[in-house]
């Protein structure tokens, strides 16, 4: 009988080390706890992952010393031919643990790819709970929580980048949804700079940086009220910070 594939939450950034458990506040205790009773893991990031199993174990004895953990990295130079390798121990009986490298595995992840095909295989797979950047943001933006899309990463080129926050803005006016994405944290004051210049006046554009730790901040306001903000020099600092954008048009 195949093994049971968890999906597994991570931290959403560096976690407190000099507390008692300083993964209390994130990951609940008994998904610590079954994330310490696994010994094989399937991650985006080996190092990191290896960190975060150290914090898993000041409260939740691991089931094998750290350096016997296996930790096999799937990321996005990972080739799909390479994904039923990954999935070997789990259809010989093992048990294992996807972690992305921040928040929840398979959204906007790699590890997404995984999960359908462990599916294919009858390897049954269970989300565990944990922080997701996008419905934390959702839940704070105060914008459409009835109906939403994430739209991932917008392009790189200022003229399409334009373009393409002027289609969904659009969506967002017919269809009265949010419109998510998010960018890479060097980026991000260009993206926001792209939003105000390419949304209507009124269109609210929420943004959600750092979310869970202690520099989180979170606003909402229009496209107008960021352009005045920004000029009057009390524009957010969001320079390489893991920021979630979200955009609702009248």
């Amino acid at each position: 009988m195949p093994g049971t594939l968890y999906l597994i939450p991570n931290t959403l950034g560096p976690a407190d080390g000099n507390t008692a458990d300083p993964l209390a506040a994130l990951i609940p205790a008994e998904v610590q706890a079954r994330t310490a009773r696994l010994d094989y893991f399937i991650a985006e990031n080996a190092k990191t992952t290896r960190a975060f199993l150290k914090l898993i174990a000041i409260q939740h004895p691991l089931a094998r010393p750290l350096q016997e953990i296996t930790i096999a990295e799937l990321n996005v130079n990972t080739e799909s031919a390479t994904l039923p390798t990954l999935l070997e121990p789990l259809l010989a009986g093992q048990d294992a643990g996807l972690i992305s490298e921040a928040g929840v595995p398979a959204v906007a992840d790699p590890g997404a790819n995984l999960v359908r095909l462990a599916h294919s295989y009858g390897i049954t797979v269970r989300p565990l709970v944990g922080p997701s950047s996008l419905l934390l943001s959702v839940m704070a933006g105060g914008l459409n929580g009835q109906s939403f899309a994430f739209n991932g990463y917008l392009p790189v080129d200022a003229g399409e980048r334009s373009k393409r926050i002027r289609q969904l803005e659009d969506r967002s006016r017919k269809e009265n949804q949010t419109q998510i994405f998010i960018e890479t944290p060097y980026r991000n004051q260009a993206l926001l700079e792209a939003l105000i210049a390419a949304c209507q006046p009124k269109t609210l554009i929420s943004v959600a940086t750092d979310l869970t730790l202690a520099t989180e901040t979170i606003k909402t306001h229009s496209a107008e009220r960021w352009k005045q903000e920004i000029a009057a020099g009390k524009g957010p600092d969001l320079h390489k910070k893991p920021t979630v954008f979200s955009l609702l048009a009248e």
